[in-house]
């Protein structure tokens, strides 16, 4: 993994340095000059100016989010259905969410929720959430290419410097959990590139320092010097397709600002909020990592059109109303920043936000004080896109057993992102393995009511 660091590496206050955000896996020289980058750099159409791109933020909770205890509470089922959260009035008339939720409340009408989302098998894994597809006879994602990846094939860089498509999930024990959207059939070329990844070229750039990427001529002896010892070891003609792409990545300071937190006001950054990679409550799931949100905004700011997280540890066979309301006081901060922050930056029409995860929880609390899985129903957040706000789709039954009226189907709600993403589903092919075309979904009709 190469390494960009700091010469100096101040501690955050929750003990981490700034040298986390700012690894980067991989290098290559192979048949292209710094000069040729820098001229593609000068005249990318996003130099100097922001180019109008469309983006979604893909939030994973993995371990499967207790619907009846976020969006859809059940005052009026017994009490060992409903549990003992209260819900509150929103700033949208009729629409009442947890009383652990009060930022999101406050801000409803830039939020959508579906409460009759279905087509979940019982599988603790990330893979449907981020393609629409779950572990199959294909594999882990049947196969198939994540959203990120598919737009990646289907649309490319924004910017010859940025990736189009960035994962900042954790590692997780539980590999499923840390799956950051694999590419499937379209093949490592379009795979999410991982700023803190592995399995990228054990590589590093000797001497150079974060405060050295913006003297160029500095950097320009740099990759010189490390052009002319990789040559003579013969190392350029094996470099891959990981390699290739990371050059782009590093000649350019973009991407490096982009992941650089310290860039931001501090007040910004208090109301996101801050936090650790560590698993949420030290289980095998993901952090309650607050700093990810605002990064994911300064990416798809800087160019990204897909970026996909995991946030928290929602796997709540015990303990359920112990410790989600401090877990959903942290999704309601860092969610509802990011909204806001994607409003005040004139980014909400263009930037998809959806935060869900791969199944519901039992309506009967168990005897733990906990809910076990159901993939009967589950709940999904969705902001921002364009898309139409302030509104609740689908409703369950008085128990929260199943949807009521309104099925939504997960793969609905992918065919409203690619929509949003300007991809028409019911045309739009990518090839597979043989080259033959494939649809990107098997349900291509997007949610008429957000659109």
């Amino acid at each position: 993994m190469l390494s960009i660091l700091s010469q100096s590496s101040p501690s955050q206050c929750d003990g981490h340095t700034r040298r986390h955000f700012l690894k980067i896996g991989g290098l290559a020289l192979g048949g292209l000059s710094l000069p040729t980058l820098y001229r593609a750099e000068a005249a990318s159409p996003g130099s100097g100016e922001r180019t109008r791109h469309k983006s979604v933020i893909m939030i994973y909770l993995s371990g499967g989010p207790s619907h009846q205890d976020m969006y859809d509470l059940k005052m009026e089922a017994p009490v060992e259905i409903r549990g003992s959260f209260k819900p509150i009035a929103t700033n949208v008339p009729g629409i009442q969410i947890c009383e652990h939720m009060p930022r999101l409340a406050k801000m409803m009408d830039k939020f959508a929720i579906i409460r009759s989302l279905y087509g979940c098998p019982d599988q603790h894994a990330s893979d449907l959430c981020l393609s629409g597809y779950p572990i199959g006879p294909g594999g882990q994602q049947s196969g198939r290419p994540s959203l990120g990846s598919a737009v990646s094939r289907l649309q490319g860089a924004v910017d010859p410097t940025i990736p189009p498509f960035v994962g900042l999930t954790t590692k997780t024990g539980h590999k499923p959990y840390s799956n950051p959207g694999l590419p499937g059939f379209l093949g490592a070329t379009h795979a999410p590139f991982q700023p803190d990844g592995e399995g990228l070229a054990n590589m590093r750039l000797k001497s150079v320092s974060l405060e050295q990427l913006s003297d160029r001529r500095s950097l320009l002896h740099s990759f010189d010097t490390f052009r002319r010892e990789a040559d003579s070891r013969g190392q350029v003609a094996a470099l891959d397709v990981y390699t290739r792409k990371a050059l782009d990545l590093l000649t350019s300071s973009k991407l490096v600002e982009a992941l650089d937190l310290e860039r931001e006001a501090p007040k910004l950054r208090d109301r996101y909020g801050r936090g650790s990679s560590d698993p949420a409550f030290g289980e095998d799931a993901g952090p309650h990592w607050m700093d990810q949100f605002l990064v994911a905004r300064r990416l798809v700011e800087a160019g990204v059109r897909c970026v996909t997280l995991s946030f928290g540890s929602w796997d709540r066979h015990g303990a359920n109303f112990e410790r989600l309301p401090l877990q959903l006081a942290k999704l309601d901060q860092g969610i509802t920043a990011l909204v806001q922050d994607l409003h005040d930056r004139g980014l909400d029409q263009d930037v998809s936000v959806i935060a869900w995860g791969e199944f519901g929880r039992t309506p009967r609390i168990n005897k733990g004080g906990g809910r076990d899985h159901w993939p009967a129903v589950s709940c999904a957040l969705l902001a921002g896109g364009g898309m139409k706000m302030g509104q609740v789709i689908g409703s369950t039954n008085r128990l929260g057993e199943v949807p009521q009226d309104r099925p939504v189907h997960y793969q609905d709600v992918f065919a409203t992102l690619y929509h949003q993403l300007g991809i028409d589903t019911k045309t739009a092919t990518i090839p597979d393995h043989s080259g033959r075309p494939q649809y990107l979904l098997d349900r291509q009709d997007p949610i008429t009511e957000l659109i």
